[in-house]
C-alpha cells in the first residue's frame, strides 16, 4: 500500500445510499416525509452498512420538480423541519459512523427565487446578469431539451423583463449564468454554509449543463470552463479537508473523464466521483441479452482516471433510468426486456421502473444483479427501498413513479405515515410490490431475505478493498458468453468475481497464470472453495443466475476468509 492510499480517501469504498427526505418517513402525520422521521431510522442505515447518506433537495423549493426547482439555497422545507433537525440529523449520522452529502444544484433556481423576480423585474437590477437573456428569440434546439415531453425548447419569453430567457429544464427553472464570477462566487458561498453546517459534501447536479458557455456580460469567463469545478473543489476542500463533489456527468467516457481533471497519474482537482451511467447502461444491455460481452466491453474500455478519484456504481437512481448512451437498436433490446409497455418507457430514452419488476420478482435474478453491482470496481450506490425490492408504481406520472413512499411494515401506509391516505405526499406502490408483501419490518427477521443478502454484500464490500480500489479490474478470458468473470487485486489482496447472467447452470474454466498448487479460492458469500491446479487452471461451478466472490489465498494470508 502507497501511503496515498489510506483511509481519509473515504470515498473511495464508501457505500452511498440516496434519500428523498419527503418520502422516507413522516413523523409529524402531516403525510410528507421530513428530518426528524429519517432521523428516527437512521440506524436502519446503520445495520445496512450504508456509510454515506445522500440527502435530495430539501430546500424551499417551487413545486415543479420534486425540490430540484430552489427558491432558497439557505433554507429547508418547512414540511421537512428546519435547520435544528438537519444538524440533529447529521450529528445522529456522524455518531453512526456515516457521513451526510446533500444536492447541489447551481445549474438553475426556481422562477420564484428572489434572485431571478429581481432579474426580471429591471434592467438595472444586480441579478440581472445572474441569468442567461436574449433580446431575440434563439434557435429553439430541442435536442437540448432535458423533458421533452414538457418543453419544446431552451429559450422562453417573460413578459416582465421583455426578453427570452434560457431553461435547460422546466420553463420555471431559468438557468444561472455561471460563467459570472459574481454567481459563482454566491454558489461558493451556499457550499461555505452547508458545509459549515456539518456536510461532508455535495452531489452536484446537472454538471455540463451549468459549464455550458452563457457568455452575456463583460467579464463572464466562457474561455475556461472546467475552471468554475476547479474553484468549487478547492474552496470546499479549504472549508473540508476531506469533503467530496460527487458529479452527475452523463457523457461518453473520453469526455466524462475530463470532469475529474488532471492526468490518470495525479491527484485530479475537479469531481472526486463520477456515476458510471455507461457501466449502468451496458449492465441493463447484458441483462437483457444474457450475455456478458457488454459490460466486459465496458469495463476494458473504461477509462484510467486521477488516483484519490472514483467512479460510483449503480442499478438505479431517482431519475429515469437512462439509456441514452445505446443504440436505437440495443436501446430497444432493453425496452424489449424490460418495459415493453410505453408506459414503462420516458422520452423515448428511458425506463421509469424499478429493478425488481423489471426482472420480474425473480430472487435469483435480484440477487445476482447486486451482487454484480457490489462486485464492480467503484463505490456502490443504493436508492432508498432497494434493499427490500421495492417496485415502482405507474400510476404516478414521468420519473415520480419510482419515488414512492418508503415500505417499512404491513400496516397502514406501509408504516410511513399515520396521516389519512389522502394526505399522503405520493401514492404506495401496489399489487404485489406493496407494503404488505415488501417491507423492512418482515425481512429484518427473515435470514433469508433482500434485505439481510444486501447486508451480506456491504459487509463484504468493505473487507475487501480489492474491490474498490482496483479500479483497473482484468476481466478474465473464458468461454461462457454469459458470464463476467472479474480479477481485482489491491496491495497484498485479490478476488475473483463471477457472475451468470442467464437461467441455465454452468461450468466455468478460468486460467490464474500466476496461481499454484499451494492457492485456494475461498467464497466470501457462502461456504466452499476450490482449488487450481498446478498450472494455474480451475472450474467454477455456477447455478442458474449464479454468482461467486473467491478471495485468492495464499500461503502466509493474512486477511479474513
Amino acid at each position: 500500500m502507497r501511503i496515498r492510499d489510506t483511509g481519509d480517501l473515504w470515498w473511495k469504498d464508501a457505500v452511498f445510499y440516496c434519500v428523498d427526505v419527503d418520502m422516507y418517513m413522516d413523523w409529524d402525520g402531516d403525510g410528507v416525509g421530513d428530518l426528524e422521521g429519517l432521523i428516527q431510522r437512521i440506524d436502519h442505515l446503520s445495520d445496512l452498512g450504508v456509510t454515506c447518506l445522500w440527502l435530495m433537495p430539501f430546500y424551499p423549493a417551487g413545486g415543479v420538480d420534486d425540490g430540484y426547482d430552489i427558491t432558497d439555497f439557505y433554507g429547508v422545507d418547512p414540511r421537512s423541519g428546519n435547520a435544528g433537525d438537519l444538524v440533529a440529523l447529521i450529528r445522529t449520522a456522524r455518531d453512526r459512523g456515516i457521513r451526510v452529502i446533500v444536492d447541489l444544484v447551481v445549474n438553475h433556481t426556481s422562477d420564484k427565487h428572489p434572485w431571478f423576480r429581481s432579474a426580471r423585474s429591471s434592467p438595472s437590477s444586480p441579478y440581472r446578469d445572474f441569468y442567461v437573456w436574449s433580446e431575440k428569440e434563439p434557435p429553439q434546439d430541442k435536442s437540448q431539451v432535458v423533458f421533452p415531453d414538457k418543453e419544446d425548447g431552451i429559450w422562453s419569453f417573460d413578459d416582465k423583463a421583455q426578453l427570452w430567457y434560457r431553461h435547460h429544464f422546466y420553463r420555471q427553472q431559468p438557468d444561472l449564468n455561471t460563467a459570472n464570477p459574481r454567481v459563482r462566487d454566491e454558489l461558493a458561498k451556499v457550499i461555505g454554509f452547508w458545509s459549515a453546517v456539518g456536510v461532508n459534501g455535495f452531489r452536484v447536479d446537472a454538471v455540463p449543463f451549468f459549464l455550458a458557455d452563457a457568455a452575456n456580460w463583460p467579464g463572464d469567463d466562457v474561455e475556461h470552463r472546467h475552471d468554475f469545478l476547479v474553484e468549487l473543489r478547492s474552496f470546499l476542500t479549504r472549508r473540508i479537508g476531506d469533503g467530496i463533489l460527487l458529479g452527475e456527468v452523463n457523457l461518453p467516457y473520453d469526455q466524462q473523464v475530463e470532469f475529474f481533471g488532471g492526468p490518470p497519474e495525479r491527484d485530479g482537482d475537479e469531481l472526486n466521483v463520477q456515476f458510471d451511467f455507461n457501466l449502468m447502461q451496458a449492465t441493463y444491455l447484458a441483462f437483457a441479452r444474457q450475455d456478458a460481452q457488454p459490460l466486459a466491453a465496458t469495463l476494458e474500455r473504461r477509462p484510467r482516471i486521477p488516483r484519490d478519484a472514483q467512479w460510483a456504481t449503480f442499478l438505479r437512481n431517482h431519475d429515469e433510468l437512462t439509456l441514452d448512451k445505446l443504440s436505437d437498436d440495443e436501446r430497444a433490446e432493453v425496452f424489449a426486456a424490460f418495459g415493453p409497455d410505453p408506459d414503462m418507457q420516458l422520452y423515448g430514452r428511458g425506463l421509469r421502473r424499478r429493478l425488481p419488476p423489471m426482472l420480474d420478482g425473480d430472487p435469483r435474478r435480484l440477487r445476482m444483479a447486486y451482487s454484480l453491482l457490489f462486485a464492480m470496481p467503484g463505490a456502490p450506490v443504493l436508492f432508498y427501498g432497494e434493499e427490500i425490492g421495492m417496485g415502482e408504481n405507474l400510476a404516478v406520472p414521468g420519473r415520480m413513479a419510482v419515488r414512492t413512499p418508503m415500505q417499512w411494515a404491513a400496516r397502514r401506509n406501509g408504516g410511513f405515515s399515520d396521516a389519512p391516505r389522502s394526505r399522503l405526499v405520493a401514492p404506495l406502490t401496489e399489487d404485489g410490490y406493496g407494503p404488505e408483501h415488501v417491507n423492512v419490518d418482515a425481512q429484518r427477521d427473515d435470514p433469508g431475505s433482500l434485505l439481510r443478502f444486501i447486508q451480506l454484500l456491504i459487509r463484504r464490500f468493505r473487507e475487501c478493498p480489492e474491490l474498490a480500489w482496483d479500479t483497473r479490474v482484468e476481466v478474465l478470458d473464458q468461454p461462457v458468453s454469459s458470464v463476467l468473470a472479474l480479477r481485482s487485486r489491491w496491495d497484498d489482496g485479490e478476488i475473483v468475481t463471477v457472475h451468470n447472467l442467464a437461467p441455465d447452470a454452468q461450468s466455468v474454466p478460468l486460467q490464474l497464470e500466476d496461481a499454484d498448487a499451494d492457492v485456494r479460492l475461498v467464497d466470501l458469500l457462502g461456504p466452499g472453495e476450490c482449488a487450481p491446479d498446478g498450472r494455474g487452471r480451475v472450474t467454477v461451478d455456477l447455478d442458474g443466475y449464479g454468482y461467486r466472490w473467491l478471495r485468492v489465498v495464499r500461503p502466509g494470508h493474512r486477511r479474513l476468509r
